[in-house]
């Protein structure tokens, strides 16, 4: 008796001392633990591997650092949803109005969200389809995924991929290190606090890989419906099922992303926005966004329409619309500094043309457009790049020499060997263009494309610069309203290309009246808006002589060789001569 109430007492003393120095009663710890486990509803793997650990955990002195290891472990079982669904909205006309609410356009990709609801509301159980949205920045590739999540009524969980380097950010690291923890995907999840979030992966195309492995491999099963319902975290060590979440992916270019990983995703393109779409979008979101942030109300401020095309046009140069509301917060600011100084709440600006530059400064880009007339040797080419289509310039001279071709403008290989390209399909037809066999060895030939500082590759250049190096043999002008796409081959044939919708937007923002583009081309003007198409001329061409049909202001007669070269330059030097004689 007298041991018992010893052993009594001293219990007593050791709760006390544990309460006065803050440490819990291990005994209630593992009881909380017990009952937590009972009320997860866990597969049996995960219930039987927690429960094990909770044995471990009650033998062990709580105060070890392998029971903080498994403290640690036993929580991260326990706090993921296991169970927990929430419900899916399947209204269309709601899904709809959601979607239409947040973003302007992106047809596609809208209709493509509502026939995955269709399907959910016949399909009780589905594979989720992993959707990778691909455009330049700003084109609200990310707040589509917020828009889903809503249209969908789930959770809503992003990961932002850029410039992961090591696995085991996915897949997490073993519990043998020190400071070990899940993966994006597992603490995402838990984060999400269900089993059916909409998981955003963003940027996917910026991940890399070093000496701890290539994280894009670790991403297969991931985004695999065939695998990702039994996804093994290396932290957790137990399967968990994937196959509810609904993935999305962005990205900026296609390229980029492993083709392994590619194939498992439905790529939808996002081009950039058109002038009119900017507008639309300037009025109906940015504008009464920007009005609530800054304080101001809607009486305070007015933008006419031409005032939005010319922020558009001279003070951003972008495919999305990320510098146009950076342009619209700056004027916000600047009319929220004159309300809180003449202390007038109900004071009116309008912002027009005439009043724009005391907001926003002088012009930042002065617009592309069109050449002002027809030149010899230079011919407007279309280009995509990362952040949506541009027209570039390509000129091309002669000077006497022996034959050379010099490649300026920070041209890749690919573009120098469509240059090289286009000089062996003129050599090879120099008789149907009325010159001399031998008239490359008389002259050197000098390309370049201006903007020397802007790296610039790719093969869609072909056409556009035969037909400068052309007009350059030949003295006759391109027509200024024209722009070009194409890749040329030896025998002159015009080959497909991409980005085309990209380009046409640039050629529309420049004002540029035709377009010429290859004949394989033709089956993806169905993505250009009809509005634009109202607006530009397209001609599809298959070879190399119906571009220079349409491009050059009249047709190559025999006559037009290159023995006017020396009689052309002896008529500039006499119309100098002439012009200094005046001005003396």
């Amino acid at each position: 008796m007298e041991r018992t109430q010893k052993e009594y007492y001293l219990n007593e003393q050791l709760k006390a001392i544990q309460k006065e120095l803050g440490y819990k009663d291990e005994h209630s710890e593992i009881l909380g633990l017990e009952e937590k486990l009972k009320k997860a509803h866990m597969p049996n793997e995960a219930h039987e591997a927690a429960e094990k650990e909770i044995k471990r955990l009650e033998k062990m002195p709580p105060m070890s650092a392998q029971a903080t290891v498994i403290r640690n472990y036993i929580d991260w079982l326990l706090s993921l949803p296991w169970n927990v669904y929430t419900k899916d909205k399947i209204d269309l006309k709601e899904s709809e109005k959601i979607l239409d609410r947040d973003h302007f356009g992106l047809e596609k990709v809208k209709e493509r969200i509502l026939e995955y609801l269709s399907i959910r509301k016949l399909v009780k159980k589905m594979k989720s389809p992993i959707l990778c949205f691909v455009g330049p920045p700003g084109v609200g590739k990310t707040s589509l995924g917020k828009s889903i999540a809503a249209a969908l009524g789930r959770n809503f969980v992003r990961a932002y991929l850029g410039g992961i380097k090591d696995e085991a950010e996915i897949r997490g690291h073993r519990r043998t290190y020190i400071g070990a923890m899940p993966g994006k995907i597992i603490q995402n999840i838990k984060k999400a606090k269900s089993k059916n979030p909409v998981f955003l992966l963003d940027e996917v195309d910026k991940m890399s890989m070093d000496f701890r492995g290539d994280p894009s491999s670790a991403l297969l099963e991931v985004l695999d419906p065939e695998q990702n319902c039994n996804f093994n975290d290396h932290f957790i060590e137990v399967d968990f099922d994937l196959s509810d979440v609904m993935f999305i992916t962005t990205a900026n270019v296609l390229s980029e992303i492993p083709l392994p990983l590619r194939d498992r995703m439905e790529v939808i393109t996002i081009a950039g926005y058109t002038e009119w779409e900017k507008v639309n979008i300037a009025e109906k979101f940015l504008i009464p966004k920007l009005l609530i942030n800054h304080g101001l109300k809607k009486d305070n401020i007015s933008f006419s329409s031409d005032c939005l095309k010319t922020i558009i046009r001279k003070y951003t140069r972008e495919a999305g619309v990320r510098n146009l509301e950076r342009e619209l917060a700056n004027i916000c600011r600047k009319v929220a500094k004159q309300v809180v100084e003449n202390k007038d709440k109900n004071q009116k600006f309008q912002i027009v043309n005439n009043n724009i530059e005391m907001y926003l400064g002088v012009y930042k880009y002065h617009s592309l457009g069109a050449e002002e007339k027809d030149e010899i040797g230079v011919a407007t080419g279309l280009a995509w790049t990362e952040v949506g289509g541009e027209i570039l310039s390509i000129e091309t001279t002669i000077m006497k020499g022996k034959g050379a071709l010099i490649l300026t403008g920070k041209l890749g290989e690919v573009m120098q060997e469509s240059a090289r390209a286009a000089l062996s399909y003129i050599r090879s037809h120099s008789k149907d263009l009325g010159l001399e066999e031998d008239f490359y060895r008389k002259f050197d030939i000098h390309v370049h494309v201006p903007e020397g500082a802007i790296p610039k590759d790719g093969p869609s250049a072909g056409i556009s610069i035969c037909t400068s190096m052309i007009s350059a043999l030949t003295n006759i002008p391109i027509r200024k309203d024209v722009a070009m796409t194409g890749e040329i081959t030896l025998r002159g044939k015009v080959l497909p290309i991409g980005g085309l919708k990209d380009k046409v937007l640039a050629a529309h923002r420049c004002e540029i009246g035709t377009v010429i583009l290859p004949k394989m081309n033709e089956k993806d003007m169905k993505d250009i808006p009809m509005n634009i198409q109202k607006t530009i001329k397209f001609v599809t061409v298959e070879i190399m002589d119906e571009v220079l049909n349409e491009a050059l202001v009249r047709k190559i007669k025999k006559c037009d060789h290159i023995d006017n070269f020396e009689k052309n330059e002896r008529i500039k030097e006499l119309e100098y001569t002439h012009s200094d004689v005046r001005l003396m």
